[in-house]
């Protein structure tokens, strides 16, 4: 598909569809789409868009940023399929209700579960410039990666691996326990393989048996034009390795963006205020007015009052999902001259005695109220 649908859509859900019903028409949707099972025509395609809405809506935080930014929320950085907005879920826990067995001859059982690595964020301060016409900017990132000596295994060679004594290479132990309701099994992570199926007799030198090591790393970050203060976007892959080979977790970055020097930001619009003499006020006249875009020229009409607000359509911000301006709003100060000259002071004594207004103004009505 060359355009991506909106993965409420593809779904079949409302925006405001509870966690319940998401998963429910997931399961409905997998089941009709999963390629081992399906007649339908691109079913593998289908089932693929199907595991990515559900990846997203499945998960409060990156709903909340699709909910925001759209597809943009992602940055372009491609979705993870095989684990779910950072549950401990496997597909092929589905299919085994529906199939009696793992999906396309997967995985048989309870072995150890893969799981997506922890998720990272850091905060990125960016001016105002950058966020109205993006930008792209680098951050170091201190991340958990698969160690380069023992490759993950956490062992000093091959021969220092061995099935969990425990577990016996399921990676879950059943656990029985005393409630109110009576003994109760569940199924949780061996204690002492950690959910591996496996121990180890030698550890790694280089991790001491973690299987990973910090490292840091150089990101290019794709700064969306319009982004704004307290919104983020999501880098899927640059987290914390991932568990018994699952995904490695995402990078979120929280953008701060500073304050400047003239304009001041509200949602995408941005407001300036323009000072103009009282002559220009009095008399009218075709001003310069800065805009994020550049210069633009704005007719100020003779008789324009102090505080009056002018609208400069599609000069503001771009909207980081839509990309549609927002405006500029121009508010007039008329300056008060402090200093003037005698020239200047005559000049206005004569005016003070010609009268400016019409009708029973309220300037009128201030005077004639002081009289009495």
């Amino acid at each position: 598909m060359s355009e991506k649908r909106d993965y409420y859509d593809v779904l079949g859900i409302s925006k405001d569809a509870d966690d319940a019903a998401i998963k429910k028409a997931y399961r409905q949707l997998a089941k009709k789409y999963h390629p081992d099972v399906s007649t339908e025509q691109d079913a593998e395609q289908k089932f693929k868009e199907v595991q990515e809405a559900y990846e997203v809506l499945s998960d409060s935080q990156k709903r909340a940023q699709y909910d925001q930014f759209g597809h943009q929320a992602n940055n372009g950085q491609g979705f993870n399929t095989s684990g779910f907005g950072g549950f401990d879920f496997d597909i092929n826990d589905i299919f085994s209700s529906f199939f009696g067995g793992g999906a396309g001859g997967g995985r048989q059982g309870s072995g150890p579960r893969r799981r997506k690595g922890q998720d990272i964020q850091r905060r990125m301060r960016v001016s105002f410039e950058e966020a109205v016409f993006g930008a792209k900017k680098k951050i170091r990132v201190t991340a958990h990666k698969e160690c380069p000596t023992c490759h993950g295994s956490g062992a000093h060679s091959k021969k220092d691996i061995k099935t969990c004594s425990k577990c016996h290479g399921q990676g879950t132990v059943v656990v029985e326990q005393q409630s109110l309701f009576g003994r109760t099994r569940t199924q949780t992570a061996c204690p002492v393989c950690g959910g591996t199926g496996k121990e180890i007799t030698k550890k790694c030198n280089t991790c001491n048996g973690e299987g990973v090591v910090s490292k840091n790393k150089e990101i290019e970050v794709s700064i969306p034009a319009g982004i704004d203060s307290g919104q983020q976007i999501r880098l899927e892959g640059y987290g914390h390795k991932g568990h018994n080979g699952g995904p490695a977790g995402d990078l979120y970055i929280l953008f701060e963006v500073k304050n400047h020097e003239i304009f001041e930001r509200h949602g995408d619009d941005v407001v300036v205020h323009m000072p103009i003499t009282i002559t220009q006020a009095t008399l009218g006249d075709s001003i310069k007015v800065p805009t994020p875009h550049g210069n633009v020229k704005l007719k100020v009409p003779a008789g324009t009052q102090n505080n009056t607000r002018f609208r400069l359509r599609g000069k503001g911000v771009p909207n980081v999902r839509t990309k549609q301006k927002g405006d500029e709003h121009v508010i007039i100060e008329v300056v008060i001259p402090t200093k003037l000259s005698r020239q200047q002071t005559k000049l206005f004594e004569e005016l003070d005695k010609t009268d400016l207004t019409e009708n029973e103004s309220f300037f009128d009505k201030i005077k004639n109220f002081i009289k009495k």
